[in-house]
């Protein structure tokens, strides 16, 4: 028996298609989504258990656990977040968790006085690993629901609960600093962030702790293939190795693997694409064998990101294989060029996509939400990345949104920002057939 944790917002039709391919039997479901999720259940056999009241369970001796062999048997069916492609369910064993919670718990020293503030979703494997991780240790969780709606009202709770962590991705701390009386609010009792889901930009990183002096900001990098976690940087080290994911985990191995096989050279300009090995590499995807002979082989994870490697084996991430940008005849890293229009203060938000172009094949866009009132202009930002790109790097256009779309588990939706940007260019070369006298 495995758990299968979905999104509340999926449509319909997708939520019913996930539910379906993940072969569920039977779904737990709030009193306030049973509507939701009645109007497709009854079409493909699957058995609601709505929502049940505590005294329900009052007294319930409740049933033997089964035997399990720890390392096949499965935990828990996760789907990716969907944030370059289709979400694709990974499957997590028992050992898996044990483990990759195991060594977050050493590497940040978990224990029962911690109480973890968690706004992050838990079908999102970061935030599954916050609940695993607090139980484990003995810790508690404060749960938060409403934080992209009202950040001032989960700041107050987390004063209020006297939280001792914060856990979030990078729009999490985007908003909180330029939405947010965050910088100016006092939490007598916080000892630590935690960030992971994509790289924050330094900018970002270096206002928290000058906000947050007394606070141990613990930076980490994961998928969900290796159930939550595979690296983080030590608090020491920001410092001087800020812009690095940090090294391995306790209990897994990572290396940084040129094409024919062999490790990088460190402190050179030579790059390859981080595998991983160790008990949180999870078994593969569902019912997916030529996606898991992809990425899994020989019992290691090939995480599809390229970096190299310092002098001290420090880990950097250059970009990921699957954003890389083909214009040209140039490859384009959409990292680099976020990182570069995120040195902008007035810029909460970016995210650099390729689309398609008759004569690059590909042309470097950005899409950048401002903070409330900026004056910046598509113009502004062009220039900044003139001076700090070559010209094939800079973006051929820059769209200005109110917001981006992200997923539940707040990554920013690339998909979704390719598809706006052809609806907009399809109805610019529509709406002037309209018009013909």
């Amino acid at each position: 028996m495995a758990a299968v944790p979905f999104p509340t917002e999926l449509a319909a039709e997708t939520f019913a298609k996930m539910v379906s391919e993940a072969g569920v039997k039977e779904v737990f479901v709030s009193n306030r989504f049973l509507k939701q999720v009645r109007s497709w259940a009854e079409e493909i056999g699957v058995a609601l258990l709505p929502e049940s009241g505590e005294e329900d369970l009052m007294g319930d001796p409740g049933l033997p656990l089964p035997q399990m062999n720890g390392s096949r048997d499965l935990a828990s069916l996760m789907f990716t977040s969907g944030s370059t492609g289709l979400p694709k369910g990974v499957m997590v064993t028992h050992r898996n968790i044990e483990c990759n919670s195991r060594d977050i718990i050493a590497y940040m020293d978990l224990g029962p006085d911690d109480k973890v503030m968690v706004v992050l979703p838990f079908h999102y494997c970061f935030g599954l690993s916050l609940l695993h991780t607090h139980l484990m240790a003995g810790g508690s969780v404060v749960l938060n629901n409403e934080f992209k709606l009202f950040p001032e009202a989960m700041l107050q709770e987390m004063q209020r609960k006297e939280c001792t962590g914060l856990a979030g991705v990078p729009s999490t701390y985007q908003i909180l600093l330029r939405n947010s009386r965050f910088r100016q609010m006092a939490f007598p009792g916080l000892q630590w962030f935690q960030q992971a889901g994509g790289r924050l930009p330094n900018p970002c990183i270096q206002e928290i702790l000058s906000s947050f002096p007394q606070v141990t900001y613990f930076l980490m990098y994961g998928q969900t293939e290796a159930t939550a976690r595979l690296s983080y940087l030590p608090p020491a080290r920001l410092a001087d190795k800020l812009g690095s994911i940090g090294q391995g985990l306790l209990s897994t191995k990572l290396e940084v693997l040129k094409a024919d096989g062999s490790p990088v050279a460190p402190e050179s300009d030579e790059t390859g694409e981080i595998v991983a090995a160790g008990d949180n590499i999870t078994l593969g995807y569902w019912n997916d064998a030529v996606e898991t002979s992809k990425f899994f082989r020989n019992g290691r994870l090939y995480t599809g990101d390229i970096a190299r490697v310092d002098a001290d084996g420090f880990i950097f991430i250059v970009e990921r294989e699957r954003e890389l940008i083909k214009s040209g005849g140039n490859r384009v890293g959409a990292k680099e060029v976020e990182d570069v229009i995120a040195e902008i203060p007035e810029i909460i938000e970016v995210a650099a996509i390729g689309m398609p172009d008759d004569l690059l094949g590909e042309a470097v866009t950005a899409f950048v939400v401002l903070t409330p009132g900026s004056k910046i202009t598509p113009k502004d930002v062009k220039v900044h990345c003139h001076r700090r790109l070559p010209a094939f790097k800079t973006p051929a256009e820059v769209i200005l949104l109110d917001s981006m779309p992200h997923s539940s588990s707040g990554k920013i939706l690339k998909p979704a920002l390719k598809a706006m940007f052809e609806r907009r260019h399809r109805s610019a070369v529509e709406i002037p057939s309209l018009a013909v006298p």
